[in-house]
């Protein structure tokens, strides 16, 4: 395939979570809506575009949020509705093209260069998915075409919010050469004020410049950044690209010791992390403990403690998870005050069905029933309407509970 006719798409569902609870429940169009952590210590994960003209957006503080947009409508979010619409989506997005590349559950790079002599071109196929989106899941999907990955995404970040924007080969270096510096990948906030600080502003400065010189101020990554800077990009859409965990975590309002309300959210997270598993059709051999202890190192700078369990056969099941995730805590939790808590499945793996002795498959038969049931239940009326109970036989000692935590990171 030359290079010279490869077409990618970017896909974006735009506010996707906050998009979600509008489209299930009417009542919230046209206002602000901000998804996230509702706890003094939680951030937005999602804001909709009714709050980010308030100044709301995501991976802010929640307190700030709150005292930004006072009169939003305020959720904890549903993850195991996010991933089915999610899935929804992308059952669109394949027909299209077999080549998509998950980026998350609202986001997706589309090869469509073997479809343009069926499906017209570029900008036709990107309209015609848009509607096509719009009229079956009632939400709006930002797209970018380019000639790689790099610029397509660039171009939808500048189409949104609910926006189309085609970048052609041979515009892709006036598209570039304007922007802002911070808008290229591998640019994150040190090396963007690294770049500033030598006078490097835009990508078509960073373009023109000697890789000598600019690997005096960023080091090993100059090469590449020029490269990118230039509009080279041979990264091809990989649709084999596999989703490495998922995970829930929260900061808590104060810090926590070892307590129903930490078993609580540790269960609430494996329930989550499980409907996420369910609804994407995958299983976990591994459970991740996530700690943040509240022992503060520097201003803003507190340690991250991570535990991890292997498990002897996979599963998307929340009670297993939560067992190991429980047991996780009892090894460690001990006298330790902690700010955060997570937890996440590691090792995914497409479920399969496997022969199993006749107890064990009428055992998965109740436990799956009671799965869906859950789902359902989350799906009407959200991930909090329903809670498994049993926190207090979880209280194994460490060591009846894992004789081996291993550091995972």
């Amino acid at each position: 395939m030359a290079a010279d006719i490869v077409s990618i798409l970017h896909a974006d569902l735009d506010a996707f979570y906050a998009s979600v609870e509008q489209r299930d429940n009417p009542e919230l169009v046209g206002q602000p809506v901000i998804v996230g952590g509702l706890g003094g210590r939680g951030v937005v994960t999602t804001a909709s575009y009714e709050a980010r003209p308030f100044g709301v957006r995501s991976a802010m503080p929640m307190v700030e949020a709150r005292r930004l947009c006072p009169h939003a409508v305020f959720l904890p979010g549903r993850m195991a509705r996010y991933a089915e619409v999610s899935r929804e989506v992308f059952a669109i997005f394949r027909e299209f093209t077999p080549l998509v590349e998950p980026l998350s559950l609202d986001e997706a790079f589309l090869d469509v260069t073997a479809c343009l002599s069926l499906l017209g071109t570029p900008r036709q196929i990107a309209a015609s998915l848009r509607a096509r989106v719009r009229e079956r899941c009632g939400l709006a999907v930002s797209v970018g075409i380019g000639p790689s990955k790099m610029v397509a995404k660039i171009a939808t970040t500048l189409a949104k919010p609910d926006g189309l924007l085609e970048v052609p080969r041979a515009e892709v270096e006036s598209f570039l050469s304007p922007l802002a510096v911070s808008h290229l990948w591998g640019v994150g906030p040190v090396t963007h004020a690294a770049l500033q600080r030598a006078g490097i502003v835009t990508i078509g400065d960073l373009a023109a410049i000697d890789v000598g010189r600019l690997r005096a101020v960023v080091g090993r990554q100059a090469p590449s950044l020029i490269e990118l800077a230039r509009g080279e990009d041979e990264r091809r859409v990989d649709p084999e690209r596999d989703r490495k965990s998922c995970g829930e975590e929260n900061t808590f309002a104060r810090d926590m010791t070892d307590g129903d309300e930490v078993r609580r959210t540790i269960v609430a997270h494996a329930e989550a992390v499980a409907a996420r598993l369910r609804a994407d059709r995958l299983s976990a051999r591994t459970v991740v403990l996530k700690l943040k202890l509240a022992q503060r190192r520097s201003a803003g700078k507190y340690p991250l403690l991570t535990r991890s369990r292997t498990l002897a056969e996979p599963t998307d099941d929340g009670a297993s998870i939560s067992a190991a995730a429980l047991s996780l805590w009892s090894a460690v939790a001990p006298g330790k005050r902690i700010r955060l808590i997570g937890v996440s499945a590691s090792n995914l793996e497409p479920v399969s069905v496997k022969q199993l002795p006749l107890l064990d498959w009428q055992s998965r038969q109740r436990r799956g029933a009671l799965n869906r049931a859950i789902d359902d239940i989350a799906s009407r009326y959200g991930r909090t309407a329903l809670r498994r109970g049993g926190i207090e036989v979880e209280r194994a000692s460490p060591t009846q509970a894992l004789k081996d935590p291993k550091p995972s990171g």
